[in-house]
């Protein structure tokens, strides 16, 4: 076993510890206790001064899927020869050997949801994984985890100016509408072939990825910087009976009381950085504590590679700064995030039975100087600060 010894323990489950032990087996967190005494054969890790909480956790990245330092060879994040590409799966584009991963581990991410980028309406099949490790299939926690799609200046400039739909907000609903009920269609044709014993119903990749979402498996991922855009996107998903999460949500604060009603989860970021394009205008760190104090479900995200993971703590400093209290702000980076996307009975808090993603910061969380000195993914050490 590990033993981690002395720590102030933060759980994210309702429940810290000044002082205690976290004992980790196989992989899992096998018992929290004021003390534990470790047997000769232990790992011991003295936590004296230090904060032990939960790995953190990046709703909505892109990790993988556009390599650190190189252009078109590692840009795989956007198949952008048509506008509908549900059959796109994000497992299929990473690479877990670019460095960007053990960067992000080695400030404590230890969880992302990762998958396509926003220039097509549907975009493809989102997934989760594990930031540590070499091969993919041994990553991943949940595949797949969402469809994204994407309303605003991203599709309308990606295809308009190619000379194809979409070239206005108009024309990237109608697409996705047209899309759900192509795969509304195909559900209950595949159904009724299946009742019927038909062995030859011809399979389409497309429509065979939306029938989670359809069943109400996975949500849709929905980039949307402005409110009208917002409101676009839930309005389809109440059309078509579907869950969905609200990504970057630029605008929310300016419309806090309409999102309210809805009580959908806020996927909220990348808020460093410029304002590269008109949609971005409203941008501030003040929107996720906004969106928090009316109640709404708030992850802070970085949407790496605009901002690399490594900052995601530092994105959460600055919504404290913003407005958002503390607390919030680590649950909008750790136990909230594994929430919204469907893996928090795995991930996000220190609780038994849970895997042992585990960070100690030598510090305060959001202390710019904090450092992580130990880094723990499924039980294993895989990150020790030497200086």
């Amino acid at each position: 076993m590990i033993i981690i010894k002395n720590g102030k323990i933060l759980t994210m489950a309702g429940q810290s510890y000044d002082c205690a032990c976290v004992a980790i087996d196989q992989g899992k967190i096998v018992s929290i206790k004021d003390w534990i005494e470790p047997n000769p054969e232990d790992e011991v890790i003295d936590a004296s001064g230090m904060i032990v909480m939960p790995g953190l956790v990046d709703a909505h990245c892109h990790l993988g899927l556009w390599e650190n330092g190189i252009g078109f060879e590692g840009a795989d994040g956007n198949e952008s020869t048509q506008a509908i590409t549900p059959q796109l799966r994000a497992i299929d584009g990473i690479n877990p050997l670019d460095i960007s991963f053990r960067e992000a581990y080695e400030a404590g991410v230890t969880t992302v949801m990762t998958g396509p980028g926003s220039v097509n309406v549907v975009g493809g099949q989102f997934a989760v994984i594990k930031t540590f490790g070499k091969r993919i299939d041994r990553m991943i926690l949940k595949n797949p985890a969402a469809i994204k799609v994407s309303f605003g200046e991203n599709p309308k400039k990606g295809h308009g100016e190619k000379g194809r739909m979409p070239v206005t907000r108009m024309g990237i609903a109608s697409l996705l509408r047209e899309t759900l009920i192509k795969g509304t269609n195909y559900q209950a044709q595949k159904e009724a072939a299946m009742q019927e014993g038909n062995k030859h119903f011809d399979t389409d990749l497309g429509m065979e990825a939306l029938i989670p979402l359809l069943k109400g498996e996975i949500p849709l991922k929905a980039h949307a910087h402005r409110a009208d855009d917002m409101f676009t996107a839930l309005r389809i998903a109440r059309e078509f009976n579907l869950k969905i999460t609200l990504d970057h949500v630029t605008e929310g604060h300016l419309v806090v009381d309409e999102l309210a009603e809805e009580n959908v989860p806020m996927i909220v970021g990348p808020s460093f950085g410029g304002r590269g394009k008109f949609e971005l205008k409203e941008k501030t760190f003040k929107t996720p504590g906004v969106l928090a104090n009316a109640g709404l479900k708030v992850a802070i995200v970085t949407d790496h590679p605009v901002i690399p993971l490594y900052n995601l703590i530092n994105c959460a400093a600055f919504a404290v700064r913003g407005g958002m209290t503390e607390e919030d702000a680590l649950k909008a980076i750790t136990i909230v995030p594994a929430e919204i996307i469907g893996v928090s009975d795995r991930v996000g808090s220190i609780e038994v039975g849970k895997d042992a993603d585990i960070v100690i910061f030598d510090g305060p969380v959001f202390d710019i100087m904090t450092k992580a000195q130990y880094v723990l993914i499924d039980g294993k050490i895989v990150y020790t600060r030497r200086s």
